[in-house]
């Protein structure tokens, strides 16, 4: 299986001023095959949707490259750049809330696309529209209306037919399940297997829940600090992970037992983020980890692969 998306060494840095700036993502280096789902995790400011964004052009590269197909993308889009790839790349966006135009009407959000990047006719763009709109578990005569007359669920639909109707080879979904009910999160993971399995989509999942990620992910990457601390097969890393940080992230994930949960002893990260503007040296993780050593406060760990298991770890306990 060959590799659709190539990021090697991406950067991301936020200016704040004063020679000050936000070390949001940083030498990040990660591969999706074609037709692979790649979940991403972490605590949230850890970097996962900045990541995201920067893949697709939607935040400019600090450094480092991303490859489509084996294109070296553009370090900064102009409107051209995202004429042409919007076609192949697409966004999934959180907040199903602001994510949508509340002056549109949901044919307009939907069918935008088509106008921008392929200039159909208008019966074209509405007939398509109503097909996609079917698609997600709505209906054809919903075009009319505004975002504000649909619930969270409906919203969030409403968000992956608008990604969807250019039929896209890569899309990332950024944490599309968090703002929604437990009973609508399982309806909208099964649409997008369901879609996955029809168009051959290539996903770069983000969420915070481990076990729905495991669910529906091939391999699991983990992220802390802007940094990859862990990347490898999804059930592997949920089972048997090797970074400090992915046990206990893991051991935090609530079991569905209530009696099971109520009787296990507590598995909180303990201390605090260190900031992203005053990154430490060393390990990112040195001042939170159980298993810290001395070289940990002053050597940063590099993600490298271990011996006998398809897994990279980015942890002095494996050099």
């Amino acid at each position: 299986m060959s590799d659709l998306l190539e990021v090697i060494e991406l950067t991301k840095f936020f200016d704040m001023g004063r020679n000050q700036r936000v070390h949001a993502v940083e030498n990040v280096s990660l591969t999706i095959a074609e037709k692979e789902i790649v979940g991403l995790v972490g605590e949230s400011g850890s970097g996962k949707s900045t990541l995201g964004k920067t893949v697709l052009g939607l935040h400019d590269k600090t450094s480092g490259q991303v490859k489509f197909r084996g294109e070296v993308l553009p370090q900064k889009y102009q409107a051209k750049d995202f004429r042409r790839f919007a076609t192949n790349m697409q966004m999934i966006f959180q907040d199903p809330y602001s994510s949508l135009n509340p002056r549109m009407t949901i044919g307009e959000i939907v069918g935008e696309g088509l106008k921008l990047h392929q200039n159909h006719d208008p019966s074209i763009v509405r007939d398509k529209v109503a097909v996609w709109l079917e698609k997600v578990g709505l209906h054809a005569d919903h075009m009319s209306r505004y975002p504000h007359e649909f619930s969270g669920g409906q919203r969030q639909r409403i968000g992956i037919a608008r990604a969807m109707i250019l039929e896209p080879e890569f899309v990332v979904c950024d944490e599309p399940i968090s703002a929604l009910d437990v009973s609508v999160q399982a309806q909208v993971i099964n649409l997008l297997g369901e879609l996955k399995e029809s168009m051959g989509l290539t996903l770069l999942f983000i969420a915070h829940d481990l076990s729905m990620v495991r669910y529906v992910s091939d391999r699991m990457a983990v992220m802390y600090l802007g940094s990859l601390v862990e990347v490898g097969k999804a059930d592997e890393v949920y089972f048997d992970p090797k970074h400090p940080y992915t046990e206990v992230l893991i051991g935090s994930n609530p079991e569905p037992d209530p009696e099971l949960e109520r009787s296990r002893p507590s598995t909180a990260i303990q201390g605090e983020i260190p900031s992203p503007v005053n990154v430490p040296a060393g390990c990112r993780f040195a001042n939170r980890c159980p298993k810290v050593m001395d070289v940990c406060k002053n050597i940063t760990p590099q993600l490298i692969p271990l011996k006998d298991i398809e897994r990279q770890v980015a942890c002095h306990l494996y050099t």
